[in-house]
């Protein structure tokens, strides 16, 4: 009996194992899913690492529609340059032999560290060749540049061009450095719901409640201006619509009832993307970025930044940042040339819209629909920083002066004071081959 202490001790360690894994996997407790997590997550994906069903099927690989469900609609608003529909084409089908740039792993695998760069690539940085290598007997001006360096500042992204085609390039060639109207592009705002405006008086909170300062700030905010009463934000409707439930701390489910474009683009991004695969909002103790050690404390939603019952957007646009960011970039705003003008944009010495805050790099205005609004995806123009250039940038600078100052890594972290030291040929070089295409076509 004797001999079978060992196995049995074995066979109760294996079942106790397997009975943790099992629970694990299957317990939506995600944190102790952890265990399954073969290596480190890449910065775009750690915050919902632990979500393995929202790239994951059971038992399996990566679904391809995990990551066009999140990424698609971006690529083809930005015109994706390599469309996994061009290589279906068969006359690119020896191509996929060397590099099936069909799937987004086979640029993009998570969980490997070791060989994961820039963007979550992790492949060769000199990638371009499989398709590329003749690029110089077609272009004289590629003469004598190494592939791993076509994706230079400014010079070719794999997938987003929009800054950087040659006809753009030409189109915005020797603009000055800064233009002679400089402004942000105008927002949407509210119209004038005055005869909407409830009072103190009319507040529809629990009585409880009722003489906290809260109430006076709401009274003062534009939700009271526009007949935005309590309980339109603090009431919840049970699954099955028969009960309301007032709660004291609303999300972003009860903001997108009105601001259903904000809260899509706001999840779209890394301040919100764990609320879009049903995690907990993010901590700012999760941040892989600096942060200040005072606002550990705090989570990411949509009243972190625009303070509950005052809604400030001018807050929003700059405190709020630098609130929680300790990056260099972030600590350099206060004594940069953009934060001087959005000082002089609040104190009424500066034309509204010739500040620039943060949000006037970060959060963009875009056109949807026809209106001017807010893109609440802080990231969506930051990978690569060329994006920056069409929506931000030009509103104020010249083509050329934007790529210099995008390519110097020293300039972004000092928050742009001052000249970028870098310079970029990609106009000059655009503007070179037209023009000697041009001097061709006179000739004949």
């Amino acid at each position: 009996m004797q001999g079978y202490r060992p196995v049995f001790a074995w066979a109760l360690m294996t079942l106790s194992v397997g009975a943790y894994l099992g629970l694990a996997i299957s317990t939506q407790n995600v944190a102790t899913k952890r265990v399954f997590l073969p290596g480190t997550t890449t910065h775009g994906h750690y915050q919902i690492e632990l979500a393995c069903n929202a790239c994951h099927e059971d038992f399996n690989g990566v679904r391809q529609d995990a990551c066009t469900d999140c990424h698609g609609a971006d690529l083809k608003r930005d015109k994706d340059t390599h469309p996994a529909s061009k290589f279906n084409d068969p006359t690119n089908a020896d191509r996929l032999a060397v590099l099936d740039a069909q799937k987004c792993t086979t640029c993009h695998r998570e969980h490997v560290p070791n060989r994961t760069g820039a963007m979550g690539l992790s492949l060769p940085v000199d990638y371009c060749f499989h398709c590329h290598s003749s690029v110089a007997d077609q272009r004289p001006s590629h003469k004598g540049m190494k592939h791993d360096s076509c994706q230079s500042a400014g010079c070719h992204n794999y997938h987003d061009n929009q800054a950087l085609y040659e006809s753009f390039l030409f189109k915005n060639v020797d603009q000055a450095d800064l233009l002679v109207d400089p402004k942000n592009p105008h927002r949407l705002v509210a119209t004038d719901n005055s005869d909407l405006q409830l009072h103190a008086s009319d507040a529809d909170a629990p009585i409880d409640l009722l003489l906290r300062p809260i109430v006076e700030d709401w009274e003062n905010s534009i939700h009271a201006r526009d007949g935005v009463n309590c309980r339109d934000c603090h009431d919840v409707t049970s699954e099955d619509e028969r009960d309301r439930t007032w709660v004291n701390q609303i999300g972003v489910n009860s903001c997108k009832r009105c601001h259903e474009g904000e809260a899509k683009s706001f999840m779209n991004g890394r301040h919100g993307m764990r609320l879009a695969v049903g995690l907990s909002p993010m901590a700012v103790s999760d941040a892989r970025l600096p942060m200040h050690h005072e606002s550990s404390h705090k989570t990411v939603g949509c009243s972190a930044c625009h303070t509950p019952h005052r809604y400030d957007t001018k807050f929003a646009a700059a405190d709020a940042c630098i609130s929680c960011h300790a990056d260099q970039h972030s600590l350099n705003y206060v004594s940069s040339k953009h934060f001087e003008l959005w000082q002089a944009e609040l104190s009424g010495n500066a034309p509204h819209g010739s500040g620039v805050s943060c949000a006037t790099c970060h959060l963009p205005r875009a056109e949807v629909d026809g209106e001017i609004v807010v893109e609440h995806n802080q990231n969506n123009n930051l990978r690569p920083n060329e994006k920056m250039i069409r929506s931000v940038c030009m509103n104020c600078h010249g083509l050329e002066f934007s790529l210099n100052a995008l390519a110097d890594p020293d300039l972004v972290k000092n928050c742009f004071a001052g000249q970028p030291s870098v310079n970029i040929d990609s106009a000059q070089m655009a503007k070179r081959w037209f023009e000697e295409k041009e001097s061709k076509r006179q000739k004949k």
